[in-house]
């Protein structure tokens, strides 16, 4: 089973990775004036879009729930990019100069997908999209609080393995509906 989420999980990263691609062309590296904090809270509309789509049944504005999705990963991505290039002051990078910080974070986080799900045993895919959505909205919440104490945490993880898992949720979410 292992073998088939990978390559599931890939093939959602592919599509990631590939728009990123395309608006980092597009739009260039304005995203790197952006804090942490306000990373976490793009995030953040993300996902609330999400459940209001979810909880009403209905949505108004055309963009699919799936698009939210991928942005949610490309956020949390986007997130572990900045705080790698913590310290640095360029706001203007090439795709090519982000293109190797953008797969060592999706490495890392499927590395980490890979050690849970071999614990959990695929768990999530006997979750309902709804419960996916709630989580990442409390890893928000989480990562809010961490970085509303500046950082600092007594026993819990720190943001970046949250936004990790949050990559992970989104990925999961999106393998499910891909599978409708």
């Amino acid at each position: 089973m292992m073998e088939k989420t990978l390559a599931e999980y890939r093939e959602v990263m592919r599509t990631c990775q590939t728009l990123f691609a395309n608006k980092t062309r597009d739009y260039g590296t304005a995203w790197r004036v952006l804090r942490l904090s306000s990373i976490t809270d793009q995030i953040f509309i993300k996902a609330q879009r999400i459940r209001s789509i979810q909880e009403k049944g209905v949505q108004r504005v055309a963009d699919p729930v799936k698009d939210e999705f991928i942005g949610i990963i490309n956020y949390c991505l986007i997130a572990l990019i900045q705080i790698k290039l913590e310290g640095k002051t360029t706001l203007e990078m090439t795709y090519e100069e982000l293109k190797p910080l953008y797969e060592q974070a999706v490495d890392e986080t499927i590395a980490l997908l890979q050690n849970k799900n071999h614990d959990y045993g695929e768990a999530w895919r006997d979750m309902r999209v709804s419960s996916i959505t709630d989580i990442i909205l409390m890893k928000l919440l989480r990562v809010k609080q961490i970085e509303d104490n500046e950082g600092k945490t007594l026993v819990s993880e720190g943001v970046k393995a949250n936004y990790q898992d949050m990559i992970n949720y989104a990925v999961f979410a999106m393998i499910k509906l891909n599978e409708k």
